[in-house]
């Protein structure tokens, strides 16, 4: 090749280069570099996350905060409940056998909010219920009334032990009659309302909880408050009240809490609560006991059935066994919990917030 032939080539590249400049100047020349300059504004980024945690049906909701506990999360909040409506009526019309016309209604909820930090949870449980019946020719009565209101604190100390604290409070929404002696009872007939009496428990001891359906919680330092905010009751001598006007009841003691669930068929389970609490400044042995049994049926993913018992025993307040039973069917719907398959642990909570 001549060096003429050679000069020509570079000129014509060059005449090339400076048209693709022209013609297309943001892009750069592939024969000589040129690179844009682009101003960048900094603006705030939202991130949407199209994974959502949505509530199923059916499932088994935690009654110990064992899957909180062993979860790996660093910190979270838990949110898991279950909402249950029964309803029962009975009309009747020249019925040779007689009966009343009724009509009843009972609602229950269980909710659950609890947060994990490390080593560190915090267990905030809601249960609320009230039913009443209606009946020809009687007045309304109530047949279900509590509030109970539990606040845990725990740290892992291993070996599925946990320092413990906590805080509880018991009462009821609406004024309790005793209908047998009472048929058509007015407000002056109570024998319970509101904060009369009301309960508070707390103290500091070790729980243990090996697995999602058994606890065990030791307190031996636990404070009993009894609550009479009520004149007319704080005289009629209920609720272990020392002398008339006492509003409020003071006891120190051990505490023990045993909770254990037990499935005795697919859709069937047992769960039964024991709670002992010694007084020690006033005959310890005389220990108040107190039993909660539910035997739970689940029919489908919204109707369940469910048979309750209750025992108490408190020396002070009637030297006898309380005893209260409940059978209910109805609607059941739970919220925040999520099958997940998980070693040894079937029924996994997942945040719900």
């Amino acid at each position: 090749m001549y060096y003429s032939q050679i000069e020509s080539k570079r000129i014509l590249d060059s005449i090339s280069a400076e048209n693709w400049k022209k013609n297309i100047p943001n892009l750069d020349s592939l024969a000589e570099i040129n690179l844009q300059k682009i101003d960048v504004k900094h603006k705030d980024t939202i991130i949407l996350k199209t994974d959502k945690i949505t509530a199923e049906l059916g499932t088994e909701l935690p009654i110990t905060p064992f899957q909180l506990i062993k979860t790996k999360e660093e910190k979270v909040w838990y949110f898991y409940g279950q909402n249950n409506m029964v309803f029962n009526q009975a009309s009747f019309s020249n019925w040779n056998s007689g009966g009343n016309n009724n009509i009843g209604i009972l609602g229950k909820i269980n909710y659950n909010l609890s947060f994990k930090k490390r080593k560190h949870y915090l267990e905030n449980n809601f249960q609320l219920g009230y039913g009443i019946v209606a009946a020809s020719g009687q007045t309304t009565r109530k047949t279900e009334d509590f509030i109970n209101i539990m606040a845990n604190y725990g740290y892992d100390l291993g070996r599925n032990y946990y320092l413990s604290s906590g805080l509880q409070f018991i009462s009821q929404f609406a004024p309790g009659y005793n209908y047998v002696k009472t048929p058509s009872p007015n407000f002056d007939d109570r024998i319970s309302k509101f904060l009369a009496p009301a309960y508070i428990n707390t103290g500091i001891g070790i729980s243990y909880n090996p697995n999602e359906n058994f606890q065990v919680i030791f307190r031996p330092i636990n404070g009993k408050f009894t609550i009479v905010a009520d004149k007319h009751l704080q005289k009629v001598g209920f609720y272990g009240l020392e002398k008339d006007g006492q509003s409020l009841r003071k006891e120190l003691g051990a505490m023990v809490n045993i909770l254990y669930r037990q499935k005795i068929y697919k859709d069937i389970n047992l769960v039964n609560q024991f709670n002992f609490f010694a007084n020690y400044l006033y005959h310890t042995e005389r220990v108040d006991f107190s039993y909660n049994g539910q035997l739970n049926f689940r029919v489908n993913k919204l109707i369940s059935a469910n048979v309750s018992a209750d025992l108490l025993y408190d020396h002070d307040q009637i030297k006898r066994m309380q005893f209260k039973q409940t059978l209910g069917i109805g609607f059941s719907y739970n919220l925040g919990v999520e099958n997940q398959d998980r070693p040894k642990v079937k029924k996994v909570v997942k945040p719900f917030l």
